[in-house]
């Protein structure tokens, strides 16, 4: 329990969720609710109240609500205070998350073209590190990924080559007439020789 305390101690020092990157949030704070052993109240209804209830049912619903209550509440802290306002008065996690992921994935739609966009724009400039520019070069490619937009790493591949500066005119003739396929990975090793 002493590693849960400490997690959600440390999850404080996380960046709150802005409305920007809500896919990166998302998935941090689900794996804090796995951990939690909360996350279930947001795909699981409250249990049905009947007439002959036993003991076990009583027990079962009041779990359910408390962790209802933890989940909503640790959703709504992962906030900065603008969207907790905003959202504060949603009565259960389920909802909550219902209604974040119907507004912000929405935005994440219309950001697929502006992430195809950055990915397309890119050029590595003289003047900079290649390794640095490569790395950005492999985030924009990670968020096309993260997004569902499905790009052949071949593609990629031979994109990157393309965008390498003019000073590098020798490497990007050598890279392009290889006859073997280059992997992301070792495009990296072989632009840092």
């Amino acid at each position: 329990m002493s590693s849960v305390k400490e997690l959600t101690t440390n999850f404080v020092k996380l960046k709150k969720f802005d409305g920007v990157e809500f896919r990166r949030w998302k998935k941090k704070m689900y794996f804090l609710l796995t951990l939690l052993k909360v996350s279930y109240v947001i795909s699981t209804p409250r249990p049905v109240e009947h007439e002959n209830e036993t003991m076990e049912d009583v027990r079962e619903k009041s779990k359910w609500d408390n962790d209802d209550f933890i989940c909503r509440g640790h959703i709504l802290n992962g906030m900065e205070d603008d969207l907790f306002d905003v959202y504060q008065h949603v009565e259960s996690a389920k909802e909550l998350w219902e209604s974040l992921e119907s507004k912000y994935m929405a935005e994440d739609a219309s950001s697929k073209k502006f992430l195809v966009s950055n990915f397309n724009d890119f050029k590595f400039v003289d003047g900079r590190s290649i390794m640095d520019q490569f790395h950005e070069v492999q985030r924009i490619y990670s968020n096309l990924k993260q997004h569902g937009i499905n790009v052949d790493e071949l593609f990629v591949v031979s994109s990157i080559i393309d965008k390498l500066p003019s000073s590098w005119k020798d490497v990007k003739h050598d890279l392009k007439h290889k006859k073997e396929d280059i992997s992301l990975s070792n495009l990296a090793i072989q632009s840092s020789d």
